[in-house]
C-alpha cells in the first residue's frame, strides 16, 4: 500500500465539494503557481531546522537528524510555514490510505463524502485509488481536487472509484499559463475534455488575478471552449477571487478583483449557456 505526505486534514468542509466533507491534502506539487494560496503545500521537508529554533512553544525539535512536531505544544501560530524556505512544513506525516480513512471514518455519518487535494494529489493516483475504494464501500462520495496537469486518460481504474474532478483552468492562452505556473495547459484542456467525456468533470474553477494575466479574455475563451462540453454533461464554474492571505509575499502585490468585475465575468459565461455558477 503506497503512503503519501499528508500535510492536514480537515474533518468538516463546505468548501470543498458538494455538503459536509471531508478534506484531505496531500504534500508536493509540480507546479508554481505564483497566487498560490497554500505555498506550504508546494515542497518536501528537507529536515534544515531552521522552523525549530523559531517555533516559539517548542513544539518543533531534531531527532535522529529529522524535524520531529509533537503536536501536543503547538499552538498553530504557524511561525514554521512562515519561516520556511522549501515551501513546506514540518507538520506532515507519512500515512497510507487506511491511516488516512480511520480518521475520516470517525466523521461518519455527519460527512457526504471526501475530496482529497493538495499540492497536486494526481501525483498519487495509486494512494488515492486505495482510498476512494475504502470510502465507495462505506457510501462516501469521492472528489479529486487538481490542476489538471496529470493525463486523467491513463487512470480510468482511479475514475471508476470517484464521482468526479474539480479542474483548475489558470489561464486559457497556453503562454499565460506558463506565466502564472512556469507550464503550458496543454494537458489542462486535453483532461476538460476527456473528463466531460466520461461524466466525470465536477467542476472548472478560474482564479481572477488582474495585472497577472487576461482574465477577462481567458475567461471569454474559457466559455468558448467549454460550452460544447457543458452542453454534453453539466458542470459547474466557479470564480474565485484573488486575495493576498496566504500567498507567498513577492506574489503578494496583485489588486483584488471587485466583485463588480467578477459579476461581469459571469456574465460572460452565462451568455454561453453555463448555469450553475459561483464566485467566492
Amino acid at each position: 500500500m503506497e503512503k503519501v505526505v499528508v500535510n492536514k486534514i480537515i474533518p468538516f468542509s463546505s468548501v470543498d465539494g458538494p455538503g459536509n466533507r471531508t478534506a484531505v491534502f496531500l504534500q508536493g506539487c509540480n507546479i508554481n503557481c505564483r497566487y498560490c494560496h497554500n505555498p506550504e503545500t508546494r515542497g518536501m521537508c528537507t529536515n534544515c531546522g531552521e522552523c525549530v529554533a523559531k517555533c516559539p512553544t517548542g513544539a518543533l525539535s531534531i531527532e535522529n537528524k529529522k524535524v520531529k512536531y509533537d503536536s501536543s505544544k503547538c499552538v498553530s501560530c504557524d511561525t514554521c510555514i512562515h519561516v520556511c524556505r522549501h515551501d513546506s512544513s514540518p507538520r506532515t506525516k507519512v500515512m497510507d490510505a487506511y491511516e488516512v480513512y480511520d480518521m475520516i471514518k470517525k466523521q461518519i455519518p455527519f460527512i457526504r463524502g471526501i475530496t482529497v487535494s493538495g499540492g497536486e494529489c494526481m501525483l498519487h493516483p495509486k494512494f488515492l485509488k486505495e482510498l476512494f475504494t475504502l470510502a465507495v464501500e462505506d457510501g462516501l462520495g469521492t472528489l479529486i481536487d487538481s490542476n489538471g496537469t496529470i493525463d486523467f486518460s491513463k487512470e480510468k481504474e482511479l475514475l471508476e472509484v470517484s464521482d468526479g474532478v474539480m479542474l483548475d483552468i489558470k489561464a486559457f492562452s497556453s503562454e499565460e499559463h506558463k506565466k502564472i505556473t512556469d507550464f503550458g495547459n496543454e494537458i489542462v484542456l486535453k483532461n476538460a475534455q476527456f473528463l466531460s467525456s466520461c461524466g466525470k468533470l465536477y467542476e472548472v474553477r478560474a482564479v481572477i488575478v488582474p495585472t497577472l494575466y487576461d482574465t477577462k479574455e481567458s475567461i471569454i475563451q474559457m466559455g468558448k471552449f467549454l460550452k460544447p462540453l457543458y452542453e454534453k454533461n453539466k458542470f459547474r464554474i466557479k470564480i474565485i477571487a484573488y486575495r493576498p492571505m496566504g500567498v507567498r509575499e513577492k506574489y503578494s502585490h496583485y489588486p483584488v478583483p471587485d466583485q463588480e468585475y467578477l459579476h461581469e465575468l459571469a456574465e460572460i459565461l452565462k451568455n454561453y449557456g453555463f448555469e450553475d455558477l459561483i464566485i467566492i
